[in-house]
């Protein structure tokens, strides 16, 4: 064959393995003898083989390899033009060897991969569990305000959309006069736009005077789309109006979005 035929055969790897019969063998090494590209590729089959070893296991000196290799063939030296006598039970001694490395590194292989497996497992189940607390917390926190709300201390009134500004909106207010403490659930509002933020006014109607009550954002926030304002004058009426993130002096009421009148 020429060396070509012999370095597309897959012989060169059997031949570095000890898998090849006699006759085979020493068809290989004439052919290492007279070409040098068949004794480069034998060379660059066993620095793959080392390559290969030390990404999959932990590391090896790379003269143990090589006195693997040399024992596998029995041989001195790779450009020896000598015929070299194949040592049977050194081959099948140090194939076996082999073999049992590969097992280890692949088991190694196994364990690292279910170790780094489990490691995801523990992350996941600490971020549900995390999760699964903030939801209880939350949870809690609801029934709370419901029992609240649902006390006698409290009067609901509904506060409908402005038909000129948003007319399918509404919020809902619990209050307690005699505290002055005032829920409102603003579950019936559209989400505010970027750099706006609902602000609830207590209202008296002649002459026209508003007073802020304060803002809906997270500081005041009871619950799930609800929160909670203390300390307001009395009033006739509540209005809710969106205004510039920070709030404003004065509501902008064509920015009106919701208002209902309050029994005094």
């Amino acid at each position: 064959m020429t060396p070509e035929e012999i370095i597309a055969s897959g012989n060169l790897e059997l031949y570095v393995c000890g898998a090849l019969s006699p006759e085979e063998v020493t068809e290989v090494e004439e052919a290492i003898a007279a070409h040098p590209e068949v004794k480069r590729e034998i060379e660059l089959i066993e620095e793959s083989l080392l390559h290969l070893a030390e990404t999959v296991a932990p590391p090896v000196q790379a003269m143990t390899w090589t006195y693997i290799l040399n024992s596998i063939r029995n041989v001195k030296n790779i450009g020896d033009t000598k015929i070299r006598t194949l040592n049977w039970p050194a081959i099948t001694g140090w194939a076996a060897a082999i073999l049992f490395m590969g097992g280890i590194m692949w088991m190694l292989k196994q364990t690292n991969d279910l170790n780094n497996s489990l490691q995801v497992t523990t992350t996941e189940n600490t971020v549900l569990k995390e999760e699964k607390a903030t939801v209880e917390s939350q949870l809690a926190e609801n029934n709370k305000t419901l029992e609240i709300l649902r006390s006698k201390d409290y009067l609901a009134y509904t506060l409908l959309g402005n038909q000129a500004v948003a007319p399918e909106s509404f919020a809902k207010v619990y209050l307690n006069n005699k505290e002055k403490v005032a829920y409102i659930d603003v579950n019936g509002l559209p989400t505010p736009p970027s750099g706006k933020v609902y602000q609830v006014w207590s209202l008296k109607m002649e002459p026209l005077t508003p007073t802020s009550v304060g803002l809906i954002d997270p500081e005041n926030k009871a619950g799930e789309g609800i929160y909670k304002f203390v300390n307001f004058p009395t009033q006739e009426a509540f209005g809710i109006t969106l205004e510039p993130e920070g709030g404003s002096q004065t509501p902008t009421l064509s920015q009106l979005y919701t208002l209902g009148m309050i029994s005094i």
